[in-house]
């Protein structure tokens, strides 16, 4: 069956991702593009059945509102627009008009384009979607171009610029109330999820940053208050973008409701010159019947599917020295490290902030890219030769878009930094930003990402971004100079590409302090991500658990550090930091040169543990059974072909003495037999069980005596 298809005489246009049917109708009549189902399957003849008429309207409202894939600014529409323009004489009303609509299938893909223009004006826009037959995940984005004679003389007022530039519009069909999901947070403390029903108006979740950011993150999810974590309709947007971005929940007073986002914040325009374009990001959206646990195991596969360059791959346990050492690198004391990083079983030694320059505080050295000579007085070579001969990867921490004054390389360049010539250049964590968006920034960058690379034998980059734009521009670059906001990030984006295919077997983390800069689009280019600077095995449940809404565990580093925490002081048991960190890309960070040899040794148990179960908890389906609200919760992971699952359960409060609901898994194969593992005892050894059984009435829930208690559950399947 076609993944998309077209009745052109009434227009409607079927496309189909999965169990997912997404109808509009491309009207040439009166130019526009209107969403007319987004949800359940349907066929192509239910499909021509939704065309209605519109309903009656008056002086005050728009049929239009809300109905609309693209709304533009301009005729009878009173709706916020996801495109407004600005013309060179001030005005910004369009008319659109539809000049065609075809498709082209690559693979197992297919692609509609839609193209509109202005009438009587030189802007041309094509609307894109791309479904997979096998895949619930809708992609979109959309392509503007100046059609006009060009180029403009030199000094001419820009002639056209996008005030706004949404990568699509979401329509969501009429529900009796609307909730939003979201994440929201500040340093060490990301991915916090709220659940809020949505008022009247537009909400907006945002990053003006330069960044992905901290405090919000590029998804929403839209319900209509009655989905649960199983259960219910979910309608799902996010956005692949990392430079500065912005998503704005609709709703209307007449009860309609949708999703517009792109790159940019508010007031960050793109000029275009005559034959000039610009592409948005992609804009992704799903429709999931089976609750918010349903919209999450869907992008978890989406993104292992198609977003991630390796995701066959089974990530590494890493070691990385930050918390061990800080700035205090040397030779012998990351030696030390490697060697007992290895004791525990470890895959990957990880060096962090503080080999290169004069890099022995945060405010030096930055942007000079070569080993400190007083801490690796014969290079780098030596130690990774050293970690390769553990049976280890080594890996580098590095900064590439960052430049401290006082470096050598902000000497030799001081117009490579972000900066308004008028205006103080201010320094965060000691530290200003390299204009990425200028090539003769990201082709030095690249030069000594290779030689770097090559020199020592690396084959991890930590790619770091700790600092968020201010006084941000490219003085005589652009006449939007904004446009860093978002051209910082394509020069990111270009260089990680450029490194990636001249040298493939280099993976890489991405990271702007903890998770500033967690997206698909950033995604799409590393393997990893780092969740969060906080490493505290409590905190770390919260967090982990708004990560998992989109993001897959496969992705998400999750470290096993000292107690007490160095962040919150919080004291917690081995045991319990151990299961909090297995529930992701397992890491290791701590000192572990003062960890004791019962210590030492209960790790590389569990690290050898872990390694049996990896494929399990990294690319099997996840289900959360609870939250971290709860008294106690879990987080099962299910092999794909159900022969195997993992659960991990904590109690990070006090120990009640009321009973607990059971904990009843899901997943399972119902006619198959498993055995049960308990590390905790409380499940008698031995226990079989069919997973209907477990399924339905589950398993005790209780946890170990005491405060901070966890457990970790192995079932394999028998027959």
């Amino acid at each position: 069956m076609p993944h998309i298809e077209i009745d052109r005489p009434s227009g409607t246009v079927l496309l189909r991702a999965s169990d997912t049917s997404y109808v509009l109708r491309v009207d040439t009549a009166t130019g526009t593009v209107r969403t007319l189902h987004w949800g359940a399957s349907l066929s192509l003849d239910d499909a021509r059945s939704l065309l209605e008429p519109d309903p009656a309207t008056d002086s005050f409202r728009s049929p239009l509102d809300g109905t609309e894939e693209l709304a533009v600014d301009g005729q009878v529409r009173f709706a916020p627009p996801a495109l407004d323009v600005r013309y060179g004489d001030g005005t910004s009303a369009v008319e659109p008009v539809v000049d065609g609509y075809d498709v082209r299938r690559d693979g197992d893909s297919s692609e509609l384009s839609v193209r509109l223009r202005d009438h009587g004006r030189p802007l041309a826009w094509t609307l894109h979607y791309r479904v997979r037959q096998d895949c619930p995940v809708i992609e979109r984005w959309t392509v503007f171009r100046h059609t006009g004679p060009g180029p403009a003389e030199p000094g001419e007022e820009p002639a056209l610029s996008l005030v706004r530039h949404s990568a699509a519009q979401w329509n969501l069909p009429v529900l009796p109330a609307y909730r939003m999901s979201s994440v929201h947070g500040q340093w060490a403390g990301e991915f916090q999820l709220r659940r809020t029903p949505l008022a009247v108006g537009e909400t907006t979740v945002s990053s003006r940053r330069g960044h992905t950011g901290h405090q919000s993150n590029p998804w929403l999810a839209l319900d209509a208050g009655d989905a649960t974590e199983e259960t219910g309709e979910v309608w799902t947007v996010a956005l692949a973008t990392a430079g500065s971005w912005r998503m704005t929940a609709v709703r209307s007073a007449e009860g309609r409701c949708g999703v517009l986002g792109g790159s940019g914040h508010e007031g960050v325009e793109i000029t275009l010159a005559p034959g000039a374009s610009w592409t948005t990001p992609v804009s992704t959206g799903l429709y999931a019947p089976g609750g918010f646990g349903g919209a999450s195991r869907a992008y978890h596969s989406y993104v292992r599917r198609y977003v991630l360059p390796a995701p066959d791959e089974p990530r590494p346990v890493l070691y990385n020295s930050w918390e061990a050492t800080a700035f205090d690198v040397t030779f012998d004391g990351q030696r030390e490290l490697a060697d007992l990083a290895a004791r525990v079983g470890a895959e990957l030694f990880v060096v962090d902030d503080g080999w290169f320059g004069a890099r022995d505080s945060d405010r030096a050295g930055l942007g000079d890219w070569t080993p400190r000579p007083g801490a690796f007085p014969d290079g780098l070579r030596p130690l990774a030769d050293h970690v390769h001969g553990l049976g280890m990867r080594f890996g580098l921490w590095v900064e590439p878009e960052m430049v401290n004054p006082d470096s050598d390389l902000f000497r030799a360049h001081p117009e490579w930094v972000l900066h308004l010539p008028d205006r103080t250049a201010h320094t965060l964590r000691n530290q200003l930003v390299l204009d990425f968006s200028r090539p003769e920034v990201t082709d030095w960058a690249l030069t000594w990402l290779l030689r770097t690379v090559d020199a020592f034998a690396v084959d991890f980059l930590k790619w770091d971004f700790n600092r968020s734009f201010t006084e941000a521009g490219s003085a005589g670059r652009h006449p939007d100079g904004r446009r860093v906001f978002v051209g910082h990030a394509l020069g990111a984006h270009e260089v990680m590409d450029r490194l990636r295919a001249a040298r493939p077997a280099l993976r890489i983390e991405t990271c702007s302090g903890g998770g500033g800069r967690v997206d698909l689009a950033s995604l799409a280019r590393t393997d990893q991500a780092w969740t969060s600077d906080n490493t505290d095995a409590v905190d770390r449940l919260g967090i982990q658990y708004g990560f998992s809404q989109l993001y897959p565990a496969q992705v998400m580093g999750a470290w096993v550090t000292d107690s007490p925490n160095p962040i919150t002081l919080r004291t917690v048991p081995l045991r319990f930091r151990l299961h909090s960190a297995m529930a992701g890309a397992l890491g290791i960070g701590g000192d572990l040169t003062r960890w004791p040899e019962a210590e030492l040794d209960e790790t590389a148990a569990y690290v050898a543990l872990y390694k049996t179960v990896r494929s399990t908890v990294q690319t099997g389906r996840q289900y959360r059974l609870g939250s971290p609200a709860d008294s106690s919760h879990a987080v099962q992971y299910v092999a794909r072909d159900g022969d195997e699952s993992v659960v991990f359960q904590w109690r990070a409060g006090p120990e009640e003495r009321a009973a607990l609901p059971r904990l009843r898994l899901r997943g399972l194969v119902p006619e198959a037999v498993y055995r049960v593992d308990d590390d905790s005892e409380i499940t008698r050894a031995g226990t079989v069980r069919s997973g209907a059984a477990l399924m339905a009435h589950g398993l005790s829930a209780q946890l170990p005596r005491g405060g901070y208690a966890s457990r970790m559950l192995t079932l394999r399947r028998e027959g």
